[in-house]
């Protein structure tokens, strides 16, 4: 079996379907991968309604609590502890959907947003809605990280992105109903009740179909569960397409077995070829926010008021078509990521996005510095719809999406986990500090520092992202051997590898002595002050820091036990 992975045709792969179009599977063939994608995307639904609800509910919070309209600083704790709880939720997601798979992390982040909803829903205080926004932040971390990891291990190589971005669909589907139901809500009583609870709802219909639903076959395999394995996949693709890609699965994984080592966080970064592909998917996740996505979904109702529109049922009514125009950009996205490729349609997004933020930030600077005409209130309103054209069909989802097929199988839970922590960062950082700018700089010279990011981005992409259309697991696997090795250089093993990178031994002995803790917070200052470029190898030093102080302290815990039994044995 492991012969086979040296054949120049896998299954799946471009040149398998290209001699065999017959077993090809396209979006209408296979209703069981529809129902399961579709399932699986309720997390997407739920994180996308929770990153733009909160924007209509704080009025009616502040309405019920003059404590909470006083505070400023409260107002910010109750949009940022969902943001907050995102960041935990996928730092522990990967580990929980490698050690207890892609379902059960589901039912997790289902339960998660019940109890957050139910605890805002009936909240008497402020305190307990900011105790709710963790435990909703929770689940969305969880979903960010495990609903397109599912989706991406039940579908077909030719049709993998289009499903994954399935998932970013639903995203922006629940940020456009986040606002039709605040719109739609302004006059029930318990408003922001009404519409921050609401959530629990679909958590749960997710959570029921979920018991029905297949466990991921590439994880029931690694976890040697084949017979359940070869029972999923039968219901994915028909024979003979079967058997070859059972054939391709066994094989990879008795290479892996092969190598086996236990994969801990700090692998992530001592192991050459693991390292360049997460810098790739946590790059790509970083410049999503950093470009201003985050930005434009929670405060476009604040923009378009500063760029002229008064009214709040003005500011509203025009959030509502962004964020409609966002959905529809996104079912695009999913039509082109499988015909044109993730990297073409990235950089024709972010290309796209310049010149958008180029006519955002010139009519913002215009208007601000003596010309309140209301033209180029109308010209922003134009930039800010033409952002999210640009922007959804490929930064979309995109990010996600390579983020579930750039990894091998062993390490995608924990650098999906990482690099959709990096994500929420970025959100929280962007969410929190624009505001800020404004005041200090102005509306239009905000706008500018997210076109020079979006300039970086595109050299990012351009350097550091593959193609990996119609590529299997196993083929973008070796596209980062190649990078990290060449191609006509002998591959040394992992551990030997691992031992041989300088700067992670000198940070294993730098955590010896600090336990990680000031480590973590230099590292962190660093990353504040470097540019973009060394924005990622900064991440993953604090990243790095931080695994290494954790196992550290595991294997001392494990001394500990050890000691205590002998002396019991004694």
């Amino acid at each position: 079996m492991v012969a086979d992975m040296c054949v120049s045709i896998k299954a799946g792969s471009s040149d398998y379907l290209e001699k065999h179009p017959e077993r090809r599977i396209s979006f209408s063939q296979n209703f069981y991968i529809i129902g399961v994608t579709f399932a699986a995307g309720i997390g997407g639904l739920l994180f996308g309604y929770d990153t733009g609800v909160i924007s209509g509910a704080l009025s009616y919070i502040k309405d019920d609590f003059e404590v909470v309209k006083n505070s400023s600083f409260l107002q910010e704790l109750i949009v940022a502890m969902a943001l907050i709880g995102a960041i935990f939720g996928a730092a522990i997601g990967g580990y929980i959907n490698d050690s207890l798979g892609r379902k059960a992390a589901t039912i997790v982040a289902d339960i998660c947003f019940a109890v957050g909803s139910l605890l805002i829903a009936v909240a008497p205080n402020p305190t307990l809605i900011i105790v709710g926004r963790f435990f909703v932040g929770l689940g969305v971390g969880f979903a960010s990280v495990t609903a397109p990891m599912y989706i991406a291990e039940v579908s077909p190589s030719e049709i993998r992105g289009g499903l994954v971005s399935v998932n970013c669909l639903m995203i922006t589907t629940g940020q456009f109903l986040s606002f039709v139901i605040n719109y739609g809500l302004t006059r029930v009583p318990g408003t922001w009740r009404w519409m921050l609870g609401i959530a629990g709802t679909p958590a749960v219909i997710q959570l029921v179909l979920m018991v029905f639903l297949p466990e991921s076959p590439r994880w029931l395999y690694l976890k040697n569960r084949k017979e359940e394995a070869t029972n999923v996949l039968s219901r994915i693709y028909p024979s003979p397409r079967l058997e070859d890609e059972i054939d391709i699965l066994e094989a990879h994984m008795e290479q892996e077995q092969k190598d086996k080592v236990k994969v801990k966080y700090s692998d992530v970064f001592k192991l050459k070829e693991i390292r360049v592909a997460f810098i790739c998917g946590a790059g790509l996740q970083a410049f999503q926010q950093l470009t201003g996505i985050s930005v434009i979904m929670y405060y476009s109702p604040t923009i378009i008021q500063l760029a002229g529109f008064k009214s709040n049922e003005s500011a509203l009514f025009l959030s509502l078509i962004v964020s409609a125009i966002n959905a529809g950009g996104t079912i695009i996205g999913i039509y082109l990521i499988d015909i044109v490729g993730r990297k073409k349609l990235t950089l024709s997004s972010l290309i796209g996005v310049v010149g958008s933020l180029i006519l955002l930030s010139a009519s913002c600077y215009v208007r601000g510095h003596g010309n309140p005409g209301l033209v180029y209130g109308w010209l922003a309103v134009v930039g800010l719809a033409l952002y999210i054209i640009f922007f959804a069909p490929g930064m979309g989802p995109v990010p996600w999406a390579m983020n579930t097929e750039i990894y091998p199988e062993e390490f995608r839970g924990i650098c999906g986990g990482m690099s959709a922590t990096i994500n929420w960062v970025g959100s929280v950082i962007m969410s929190i500090s624009f505001l800020s700018f404004v005041d200090a700089i102005g509306l239009g010279e905000s706008f500018m520092i997210l076109l020079a990011v979006a300039c970086v981005a595109i050299v990012f992409v351009i350097f550091y992202m593959p193609e990996t259309k119609g590529l299997t697991f196993e083929e973008v696997s070796n596209i980062w051997k190649e990078k990290a090795y060449g191609k006509d250089k002998n591959i040394e093993s992992m551990v030997e590898q691992a031992s041989l990178v300088p700067w992670a031994v000198n940070t294993e002995i730098y955590l010896e002595e600090f336990r990680g803790i000031c480590g973590g917070m230099s590292a962190i200052i660093v990353i504040m002050s470097i540019n973009f470029l060394s924005f990622m190898d900064a991440i993953g030093l604090a990243c790095l820091l931080v695994a290494l102080a954790k196992e550290k302290e595991e294997t001392l815990m494990e001394k500990t036990v050890m000691s205590g039994d002998m002396c019991d044995m004694q």
